[in-house]
């Protein structure tokens, strides 16, 4: 599989060999679903809670007669069918959200998205992404120039300036790439992976 080479002006400079192992797999939409669902599942907290009946503040005093009203009997105002009532079946924080997903199964994922990438033509190869200080529009000039403005970098390292100019960017996203993740790859509009990041990528998945 050969992908394209951005130069500083963000043209296509030359072809670059990449493993098919990793960019030129078979799509298989179901697996990619399966993967980003659990990915966001598992990234669920579960932090929020319903008050049953037994839990609601409320009165014991039973709000009217039995009979002789023509409503429906009611006992109390913590029930279920009363505004401000408790609920039924409660969320509660002890819920357990996660979806259990196979080794196996997340690295052939996150392979096939690559390569489906590559085949729209929304990924492409760059020497190195450096800038010379922590400053947020040096990245965003650089960025600007290659015509890059929706945009995920997996660089093979991550160092201190890179990190600190990219956290204030917008739409921006520099990780190396074992923070690389399926919602982000099928999220921005860009990949773009330097060289030293696409064998730590074969490393990883192939």
């Amino acid at each position: 599989m050969q992908l394209e080479l951005l130069n500083e002006q963000g043209q296509a400079a030359a072809k670059v060999d990449a493993p098919d192992t990793v960019f030129a797999r078979d799509y298989n939409e179901a697996l990619v679903h399966q993967v980003v669902v659990a990915y966001q599942a598992n990234a669920r907290q579960g932090t929020r809670k319903q008050l049953t009946r037994a839990e609601v503040h409320h009165s014991t005093k039973k709000p009217f007669r039995q009979k002789g009203t023509g409503r429906a009997r009611a006992g109390m105002t913590s029930s279920p069918l009363w505004r401000g009532g408790g609920r039924i079946f409660p969320n509660s924080p002890e819920e357990n959200f996660s979806h259990k997903l196979n080794k196996k199964m997340y690295r052939v994922g996150m392979v096939t998205i690559l390569s489906q990438l590559a085949r729209e033509g929304r990924l492409a190869v760059v020497d190195s992404l450096k800038i010379e200080a922590p400053k947020t529009k040096l990245l965003a000039a650089k960025l600007k120039a290659m015509n890059l403005d929706h945009v995920m970098v997996i660089a093979d390292e991550v160092d201190e300036n890179l990190f600190l100019a990219s956290r204030n960017l917008v739409n921006v996203l520099v990780v190396e790439p074992r923070y690389a993740d399926p919602l982000s790859l099928v999220f921005y509009k860009k990949v773009i992976v330097t060289k030293g990041a696409i064998d730590k990528l074969q490393e990883m998945y192939a």
